[in-house]
């Protein structure tokens, strides 16, 4: 039955002007994006073939590649490219506001950003949120990449780095593909090592975050490892 077909009050479009966006499903946000259906599917039913192909997890659906979003039935490249655009804003809008305000003082926002932004990855990626002496956004780095279990990082190239956008702060993050955020001794001791060669440039390490799939991103500085 196509949503036309439904009753008002339980149309997603309709909902969602009613009530608010966060009453909505995954699904029925999706819904609304994709605006149509296929051939005996709604526009909620495609949402839930989309989202069952990637996990169940908009963070896996989010770094999709255009090709992966299209090879699910009845979306295409034209939805899939509407898709990418959509996840790339949120992504952008997200990046304003923490260049907008004092983002360590908001470490959610930090957390959800970094979420979206790594979660998903499937190899490791190290990167480098720097910041002014206001602790503002100066620019979102990706460092280093890697392997499914690993990456190299090099202390003088964070410095480089550090140096190259006149930071006075800086928010290290990496991703753990296998789901589990908890640092290994090789990550305490890089920590460690990038806060010292960091400190000798004016340059103050505020915190490091491992992200793990979609469970909150592990902080070194509450954790006390900083």
């Amino acid at each position: 039955m196509a949503i036309t077909d439904w009753p008002e009050g339980e149309r997603p479009r309709e909902r969602l002007l009613a009530h608010g966006a966060h009453t909505l499903s995954d699904a029925e946000l999706l819904a609304i994006y994709l605006r149509v259906g296929v051939r005996g599917k709604s526009a909620v039913d495609l949402a839930r073939d989309l989202l069952q192909r990637f996990d169940g997890r908009l963070s896996v659906l989010a770094e999709a590649s255009p090709k992966e979003l299209a090879s699910v039935s009845g979306i295409g490249m034209a939805k899939a490219a509407q898709l990418k655009a959509s996840f790339e804003l949120a992504r952008r809008a997200l990046a304003q506001e923490m260049q907008a305000r004092d983002s360590f003082s908001d470490p959610g926002q930090v957390r959800d950003w970094l979420r979206l932004k790594l979660a998903a990855r499937p190899h490791e990626v190290f990167m480098a949120l720097w910041m002014d002496a206001q602790n503002r956004l100066i620019k979102a780095d990706e460092l280093f990449s890697g392997t499914l279990t690993q990456t190299s990082v090099y202390p003088r190239e964070v410095v480089k780095a550090a140096l190259a956008n006149n930071a006075a702060a800086v928010i290290l993050a990496h991703n753990h593909p296998s789901g589990v955020a908890e640092p290994s001794r090789a990550d305490e001791m890089l920590t460690r090592t990038l806060k010292d060669a960091l400190a000798l440039v004016d340059v103050k390490l505020l915190d490091h975050f491992i992200v793990a799939g979609n469970g909150t991103p592990l902080s070194f500085a509450e954790r006390g490892l900083l």
